[in-house]
C-alpha cells in the first residue's frame, strides 16, 4: 500500500506496550487510537504510555470511541481472560465496525473450539469485510511453523511434541503472576481437569495442536488435556511477590491430539518462577522431538539482543515482532478467518 496502515492498540500491558512501541517506530504503521483499561492512563498521551515522543492520540477506555475510528487494524493485546470466551464480544465489535483484528490470546484456529464458535466469528468478520487472526510466539509459531518445518525431514512420523518454558519469576504485574498464571496458589484449589485455568488454556493450546496436525495431514479423533502442578520446594521470593512452600511455582498446561488411540501430538507450555527446579532445569526456551524416520530433536533459546537488560524481555520483543509482521498479510487478506 502506498499509504501507511492506520493502527489501534488495544491495551498497554507488557506486551501491549512492546507493540505500541514497535507501532510507533515502524514506518510503515500509523497509530490512530489507543485503548486502556485503566483509568489512570485514559487521557495520556500515547507516547507518554510508551515512553516514546507525543504523538496526539490520546488513550480511552471507551470501546464506542474505538469503533467510531477510521482504522485498518486493531492490535489486540489485551491480558489473558476468563473464562476464554470473555473477550468474544468486544472482538466481533470491533469486526463488525470494519477494522482487521490480531490478537495475541485466541483465534489461532477457532474450529478447534467447535464449528459453530468459529462460524460465529466468520460471521462478524464477514459482515465488516475484515480478517480475525491469531498471531503470535506460541501458539501461532513454534508449532504451526517450527514444528511443521522440522518435521519436513521425516520419511516417517510417528510422534512429534513441542514444549516451551517460560521463565515467570521476572514478571512484575502480580495481578497477572497471582491471578492469570496461577502461581502461588494452593493446589489443593487448583482443579486440572475443569477449573477454570485449566479450562482457558486447554481451549487455548487446541488450537496449536489442531493446527499442527492439519498442517501434517493428521486426521485427530480426539484432543485431550494432560496438565500438571510444580510446588515451591520452599518460599520463594520473585519480582511480583513471595511464593510460599508448598504452593504452586510452575503450571504445565499440556495438550495431546490423538489419533486412532494414540497421543500423536503433545503441546506444552511450562511458565516456572524458577527455571532451576528439577523439572525444568537444563531445558531450552523451545524444544521439538520427534518420534519417526529420522528422528529429531531442536532446541531454541531467545536471547538479549544489543539493549540487553531494558525492561522488555526477548519473548515481548518476539511477540512484536511477528505481530508487525503480520499486520499487512491480515490487512491484505480476503475477509473471514485468516490462515497464516
Amino acid at each position: 500500500m502506498s499509504r501507511k496502515l492506520r493502527i489501534v492498540q488495544w491495551a498497554t500491558g507488557s506486551m501491549g506496550k512492546t507493540c505500541l512501541r514497535a507501532v510507533l517506530d515502524s514506518d510503515a504503521f500509523e497509530l490512530v487510537g489507543l485503548f486502556v483499561h485503566s483509568d489512570a492512563k485514559a487521557g495520556l498521551d500515547a507516547g507518554e504510555i510508551a515512553r516514546r515522543p507525543m504523538t496526539g492520540v490520546k488513550a480511552t477506555t471507551s470501546i464506542d470511541e474505538i469503533l467510531a475510528l477510521d482504522a485498518d487494524l486493531v492490535l489486540h493485546c489485551p491480558m489473558l481472560p476468563s473464562p476464554y470466551e470473555a473477550q468474544d464480544h468486544e472482538v466481533r465489535r470491533l469486526l463488525e465496525s470494519g477494522k482487521n483484528v490480531i490478537s495475541i490470546n485466541n483465534y489461532f484456529r477457532p474450529e478447534a473450539l467447535g464449528r459453530p464458535y468459529a462460524a460465529e466469528l466468520e460471521a462478524s468478520a464477514h459482515r465488516g469485510g475484515v480478517t480475525l487472526a491469531g498471531v503470535g510466539v506460541n501458539p501461532g509459531w513454534a508449532a504451526e511453523q517450527v514444528a511443521v518445518a522440522a518435521a519436513a525431514v521425516c520419511l516417517r512420523l510417528d510422534r512429534i511434541s513441542v514444549s516451551e518454558v517460560v521463565d515467570c519469576s521476572t514478571i512484575p504485574n502480580p495481578a497477572y503472576v497471582f491471578g492469570a498464571l496461577g502461581m502461588g496458589a494452593d493446589p489443593a484449589e487448583v482443579d486440572l481437569v475443569d477449573g477454570p485455568m485449566a479450562r482457558t488454556f486447554t481451549r487455548m493450546f487446541s488450537q496449536p495442536v489442531a493446527a499442527l496436525a492439519e498442517k501434517l495431514g493428521l486426521s485427530l479423533d480426539a484432543i485431550e488435556p494432560d496438565h500438571a502442578l510444580t510446588l515451591a520446594p520452599h518460599e520463594m521470593q520473585v519480582r511480583a511477590g513471595t511464593i510460599a512452600a508448598g504452593r504452586v511455582a510452575a503450571t504445565t498446561w499440556r495438550v495431546h491430539g490423538v489419533v486412532a488411540g494414540e497421543r500423536r501430538i503433545t503441546h506444552a507450555v511450562n511458565w516456572t518462577m524458577d527455571t532451576e527446579l528439577p523439572a525444568f532445569a537444563g531445558r531450552p526456551h523451545w524444544e521439538v522431538l520427534i518420534e519417526g524416520q529420522p528422528g529429531l530433536r531442536l532446541a531454541m533459546d531467545l536471547t538479549e539482543g544489543p539493549n540487553g537488560g531494558a525492561r522488555t524481555r526477548p519473548e515481548q520483543y518476539a511477540v512484536a515482532g511477528i505481530v508487525l509482521g503480520a499486520i499487512p498479510k491480515v490487512s491484505a487478506a480476503p475477509p473471514g478467518l485468516y490462515r497464516g
